[in-house]
């Protein structure tokens, strides 16, 4: 069990004081009941199933999970801030038209009309949270009517057809082209060095500020379950054609995001905000600025996701980004996010809460596929496991007194 500790008045440290488990589940072991829960799910698909544990099928799970994972990222920072973003969704969907309709129609080449639609993505973010701080509105309701109104847009950019086919507009490379080989462990090595220098220098800053640092929880194992983990997926995805191109993206983004969290100013005011807006206003931070960043990362994020989305399925249309006539992304990428390990109540939550959620959610997905379960009730399991993991976090809380108010 992990230690703390405690100065005395004079300075001087005292005896480490022991943490309960409720309290390491919220800190240094909070990945844990997640990642346990992901092994009891691999265990009981491979007894359900022989190809499950196939190469092939654990490299169509990762790809699967991408874009939710992508997602769950952008949706993770607007929670951080205690807020919520009902539109993301939509943002998708519309972004992903708006590039198929820049490239189809208007002839624009897919290194410009893909950033476009990243930053039209971030502006929307923005701007519905312009208007959250600005009026005071809550985020619920103007990002699910902003969210309504973009579904509309969407129909409205779409062709008579409803469809704009990205076949053989470069689009489609993204999703088709695969590192494998030497040139993939090759960028296991550089993702693995970037991962030991984030996490090596969080430590040292956090002990040059005087806090103690277990190095086990907080170095060791990071490091080797980063190393493990790496090295299985860049094995596995080797014996079968590679490592996808949206799935390098998806790490790319993860490293960013950690290094913003752990590393940056603004990282800590994220958590500032998400834990008392008011204490971080009184501390100079400026609250408003902090969650419009928020809301136009995840509105970027989104847009980008749209894109990789569009490049694997060859075209845009009604369906795009699961908000027009429907959909489940809005409700997987929020509940990747929490089962992940965000709390719905703001200011908790790391970097690696993106990638267990989403892969949660692709486990019981194609699990469920595999053994021939019906749509609906992976939608039932899906949004058991939302309710679930929220449950767990309550009473997580209320077990160490770190309720969120």
């Amino acid at each position: 069990m992990s230690d703390t500790t405690v100065p005395t008045a004079a300075g001087a440290p005292v005896a480490p004081q022991r943490r309960t488990v409720g309290e390491l589940l919220t800190s240094d072991f909070r990945a844990l009941p997640v990642v346990v829960g992901l092994v009891v799910l691999w265990i009981f698909f491979t007894f359900q199933s022989d190809v499950f544990l196939s190469a092939r099928n654990i490299s169509n799970l990762l790809l699967q999970s991408t874009v939710v994972g992508i997602m769950a990222l952008g949706i993770m920072f607007v929670l951080l801030v205690r807020e919520i973003d009902l539109s993301i969704a939509a943002i998708n969907g519309i972004t992903a038209v708006l590039m198929a309709k820049l490239i189809v129609e208007f002839g624009f080449a897919p290194w410009v009309a893909i950033p476009l639609s990243v930053v039209f993505g971030v502006l929307i973010g923005m701007a519905s949270a312009r208007w959250v701080t600005f009026v005071g509105v809550p985020s619920f309701v103007v990002t699910l009517g902003l969210g309504l109104a973009l579904n509309g847009v969407q129909l409205l950019l779409l062709p008579d057809t409803a469809r704009y086919g990205l076949m053989n507009t470069g689009v489609e490379k993204i999703a088709q082209t695969k590192i494998a080989g030497g040139s993939a462990w090759v960028v296991f090595a550089v993702f693995l060095a970037l991962t030991a220098a984030l996490i090596v220098s969080g430590a040292a800053r956090r002990r040059q500020h005087g806090l103690h640092v277990p190095v086990l929880s907080s170095v060791v194992l990071p490091l080797a379950g980063s190393a493990v983990f790496g090295a299985v997926i860049v094995a596995v995805m080797n014996s079968h054609q590679g490592i996808p191109l949206p799935t390098l993206v998806f790490a790319v983004l993860l490293m960013i995001g950690g290094y913003v969290l752990k590393e940056t100013t603004f990282g800590l005011s994220l958590y500032a905000v998400g834990n008392n807006d008011e204490a971080a206003r009184r501390a100079g931070i400026r609250v408003a600025a902090v969650k419009m960043a928020a809301f136009g990362i995840a509105g970027g994020i989104a847009a980008l996701a749209g894109t990789i989305a569009a490049s694997r399925t060859l075209g845009v249309g009604v369906f795009s980004g699961g908000g027009v006539g429907g959909g489940t992304l809005l409700l997987e990428s929020i509940a990747a996010a929490v089962i992940g390990g965000v709390s719905l109540f703001g200011g908790r939550g790391a970097i690696y809460s993106a990638l267990l959620g989403c892969l949660v959610i692709g486990t019981v997905q194609n699990g469920l596929n595999l053994m021939g379960v019906e749509n609906e009730i992976r939608l039932i399991v899906t949004g058991f496991l939302l309710v679930l993991a929220v449950s767990i976090d309550k009473i997580i809380e209320k077990a160490t007194g770190q309720q969120a108010f």
